[in-house]
């Protein structure tokens, strides 16, 4: 956690331990006095844990996913569960743009060339977001603010939300999935990780669009089985991809499998990687502490009315 959410709890009349090296086996010793936990997004929460926090009030997460969180648990409980995307929301959205506009001119690849030598004009001919369409799956607080970072590009942005059908904004045309399938040249991902979307863009997902396309992932990488991707961009059903996040984030213990796979991508030349910092700016890193310090106030202030 940023250091400044503590005097920023104090303030509001909270006790609060910062204990940022604390290990997984502490957590479970001293868990039971706590009435709140705030956690980034690698702290996994299970049922063994949460029957240990006796006194647990609140759960609140630094950042957008919930996916290491139990749910079910956290209901049967009662315990509040609390996250922060509106304080990345926008740290994602230009990283996307950034991503998409390396990604569409070749830059990653071009940069490699001329430190290796090479000056490479026509191959690194690019393609321009004006005239495209642009299809968002997911339409939450990353989705939106994508779709607000894309404004001025005079491209057309259409939408595909389960879970937001009736939504009415002027930032998307929403459209149902076919609609996706039909029309998108460039697909950005931005849904949670759930047992529904685990897997989702798989081989299948990808051979329906109509017409190559160019793909942005940076929701999670479970969404998105590499292997499927690599089949996809070797038989042309996607022109090149950006990803901030992979299957398997730890470089250092991938499989056998697995590393191939990364390295199948890496000599295609048509994938930009970048470590899982979509959100992750000095400016986002202070902003998460006000969002999540102000709704774990308002739980409070609304329990005491």
């Amino acid at each position: 956690m940023h250091p400044g959410i503590e005097p920023m709890l104090i303030e509001r009349g909270f006790e609060v331990d910062l204990v940022p090296s604390i290990s997984k086996e502490e957590v479970f010793e001293i868990i039971p006095k706590y009435h709140g936990l705030v956690v980034r997004s690698k702290m996994t929460i299970g049922k063994e844990l949460i029957d240990r926090a006796v006194n647990l009030e609140f759960i609140a997460r630094a950042g957008a996913g919930l996916d290491q969180i139990d749910p079910n648990t956290l209901t049967q409980r009662n315990i509040t569960l609390l996250n922060a995307p509106e304080g990345n929301r926008d740290a994602l959205g230009e990283h996307a743009v950034g991503m998409l506009l390396c990604l569409l001119n070749n830059m990653h690849r071009a940069h490699q060339q001329i430190l290796n030598g090479v000056w490479d004009r026509e191959g690194n001919r690019g393609y321009e977001i004006m005239g495209k369409t642009i299809g968002l799956i997911g339409f939450g607080n990353m989705g939106q603010a994508f779709a607000k970072k894309l404004q001025g590009f005079t491209s057309r942005i259409i939408a595909y939300d389960k879970y937001k059908t009736d939504l009415k904004t002027s930032l998307a045309q929403m459209t149902d999935i076919s609609g996706i399938f039909e029309e998108t040249d460039i697909l950005s991902i931005h849904v949670p990780l759930t047992s529904e979307t685990n897997a989702m863009v798989n081989y299948e997902f990808l051979s329906s669009f109509s017409k190559p396309i160019f793909l942005i992932n940076t929701s999670r990488g479970e969404v998105l089985p590499l292997k499927d991707l690599v089949r996809a961009i070797g038989e042309g059903k996607v022109r090149g991809a950006a990803l901030d996040v992979l299957e398997n984030e730890n470089l250092d213990e991938l499989s056998t499998e697995e590393l191939e796979t990364l390295k199948a991508l890496q000599a295609s030349g048509k994938v930009l990687f970048t470590p899982h910092v979509g959100g992750w700016t000095f400016e986002s890193y202070e902003k998460i502490n006000l969002v999540l310090v102000d709704k774990i106030h308002s739980l409070y202030r609304s329990e005491s009315k």
